[in-house]
Protein backbone atom coordinates (compact mmCIF):
# COMPACT_ATOMS: atom_id res chain seq x y z
CA UNK A 1 0.00 0.00 0.00
CA UNK A 2 2.85 2.35 0.89
CA UNK A 3 4.47 1.49 -2.41
CA UNK A 4 1.37 2.61 -4.30
CA UNK A 5 1.29 5.95 -2.48
CA UNK A 6 5.00 6.40 -3.16
CA UNK A 7 4.55 5.63 -6.86
CA UNK A 8 1.51 7.95 -7.08
CA UNK A 9 3.46 10.73 -5.35
CA UNK A 10 6.44 10.33 -7.69
CA UNK A 11 4.20 10.32 -10.80
CA UNK A 12 2.30 13.44 -9.65
CA UNK A 13 5.53 15.24 -8.78
CA UNK A 14 7.03 14.33 -12.18
CA UNK A 15 3.93 15.57 -13.98
CA UNK A 16 3.94 18.88 -12.13
CA UNK A 17 7.64 19.49 -12.60
CA UNK A 18 7.44 18.59 -16.31
CA UNK A 19 5.18 21.58 -16.97
CA UNK A 20 7.03 24.39 -18.70
CA UNK A 21 6.96 27.89 -17.37
CA UNK A 22 4.97 29.86 -19.99
CA UNK A 23 7.10 32.95 -19.37
CA UNK A 24 10.21 31.06 -20.49
CA UNK A 25 8.52 29.63 -23.57
CA UNK A 26 10.13 31.31 -26.63
CA UNK A 27 7.14 30.56 -28.88
CA UNK A 28 4.68 32.26 -26.54
CA UNK A 29 7.03 35.21 -26.04
CA UNK A 30 7.27 35.69 -29.81
CA UNK A 31 3.49 35.50 -30.10
CA UNK A 32 3.04 38.15 -27.43
CA UNK A 33 5.58 40.38 -29.17
CA UNK A 34 3.68 40.04 -32.45
CA UNK A 35 0.36 40.83 -30.77
CA UNK A 36 1.87 43.92 -29.16
CA UNK A 37 3.31 44.96 -32.53
CA UNK A 38 -0.10 44.57 -34.22
CA UNK A 39 -1.81 46.64 -31.53
CA UNK A 40 0.76 49.40 -32.04
CA UNK A 41 0.30 49.28 -35.83
CA UNK A 42 -3.47 49.57 -35.47
CA UNK A 43 -3.11 52.54 -33.13
CA UNK A 44 -0.75 54.20 -35.63
CA UNK A 45 -3.19 53.53 -38.49
CA UNK A 46 -6.06 55.15 -36.57
CA UNK A 47 -3.87 58.13 -35.71
CA UNK A 48 -2.96 58.61 -39.39
CA UNK A 49 -6.54 58.21 -40.67
CA UNK A 50 -8.13 60.24 -37.85
CA UNK A 51 -10.44 57.31 -37.04
CA UNK A 52 -11.93 57.16 -40.55
CA UNK A 53 -12.45 53.62 -41.78
CA UNK A 54 -14.52 51.57 -44.21
CA UNK A 55 -18.14 51.16 -43.25
CA UNK A 56 -21.70 51.77 -44.39
CA UNK A 57 -24.08 54.70 -44.69
CA UNK A 58 -27.64 55.12 -45.85
CA UNK A 59 -28.12 57.21 -48.98
CA UNK A 60 -31.31 59.24 -48.75
CA UNK A 61 -31.06 61.56 -51.72
CA UNK A 62 -28.89 62.50 -54.67
CA UNK A 63 -29.65 65.18 -57.22
CA UNK A 64 -28.42 68.43 -58.75
CA UNK A 65 -30.57 70.76 -56.66
CA UNK A 66 -28.90 71.90 -53.47
CA UNK A 67 -32.10 73.30 -51.95
CA UNK A 68 -33.90 69.96 -52.29
CA UNK A 69 -30.98 68.14 -50.64
CA UNK A 70 -30.84 70.64 -47.75
CA UNK A 71 -34.61 70.39 -47.23
CA UNK A 72 -34.43 66.60 -47.12
CA UNK A 73 -31.53 66.74 -44.67
CA UNK A 74 -33.51 69.04 -42.36
CA UNK A 75 -36.56 66.79 -42.59
CA UNK A 76 -34.44 63.72 -41.77
CA UNK A 77 -32.68 65.43 -38.84
CA UNK A 78 -36.03 66.47 -37.38
CA UNK A 79 -37.47 62.95 -37.71
CA UNK A 80 -34.34 60.97 -36.66
CA UNK A 81 -32.19 63.20 -34.41
CA UNK A 82 -30.20 60.23 -33.05
CA UNK A 83 -28.72 59.44 -36.50
CA UNK A 84 -26.09 61.77 -37.95
CA UNK A 85 -26.84 63.18 -41.38
CA UNK A 86 -24.38 64.69 -43.88
CA UNK A 87 -24.76 66.68 -47.06
CA UNK A 88 -21.94 65.98 -49.53
CA UNK A 89 -21.23 67.24 -53.02
CA UNK A 90 -20.17 64.53 -55.46
CA UNK A 91 -19.96 66.32 -58.76
CA UNK A 92 -22.51 66.99 -60.23
CA UNK A 93 -24.89 65.79 -57.49
CA UNK A 94 -25.66 66.74 -53.92
CA UNK A 95 -25.87 63.60 -51.78
CA UNK A 96 -27.56 63.20 -48.39
CA UNK A 97 -26.03 60.36 -46.35
CA UNK A 98 -27.17 59.19 -42.93
CA UNK A 99 -25.33 57.34 -40.19
CA UNK A 100 -21.88 55.88 -39.64
CA UNK A 101 -22.19 52.11 -39.42
CA UNK A 102 -19.37 49.62 -39.03
CA UNK A 103 -21.31 46.62 -40.34
CA UNK A 104 -23.97 46.16 -42.96
CA UNK A 105 -26.24 44.60 -40.33
CA UNK A 106 -26.18 47.77 -38.22
CA UNK A 107 -26.99 49.82 -41.31
CA UNK A 108 -29.81 47.44 -42.26
CA UNK A 109 -31.45 47.77 -38.84
CA UNK A 110 -31.52 51.55 -39.18
CA UNK A 111 -32.59 51.34 -42.82
CA UNK A 112 -35.77 49.49 -41.86
CA UNK A 113 -36.71 52.33 -39.49
CA UNK A 114 -35.79 55.01 -42.02
CA UNK A 115 -37.68 53.45 -44.94
CA UNK A 116 -40.99 54.15 -43.23
CA UNK A 117 -40.40 57.88 -43.89
CA UNK A 118 -37.92 57.68 -46.79
CA UNK A 119 -38.85 54.66 -48.94
CA UNK A 120 -36.11 55.28 -51.55
CA UNK A 121 -33.26 55.04 -49.02
CA UNK A 122 -30.59 52.36 -49.54
CA UNK A 123 -27.26 51.25 -48.05
CA UNK A 124 -23.92 52.28 -49.58
CA UNK A 125 -20.30 51.56 -48.67
CA UNK A 126 -18.06 54.45 -47.75
CA UNK A 127 -15.62 55.96 -45.34
CA UNK A 128 -17.18 56.52 -41.91
CA UNK A 129 -16.14 58.18 -38.66
CA UNK A 130 -16.35 55.62 -35.89
CA UNK A 131 -15.47 56.52 -32.34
Amino acid sequence: MKAWFLILFVVCFAAVSAQENPLNNPVQSQTQLKVTELVQKKAEYHRLTNGVQDGYRIKLHFGVERAAAEALKEKFSARFPEIACNLDYQQPNFVVLAGDFKTRLEAFESLKKIQTEFPNAFIVRGKVNLK
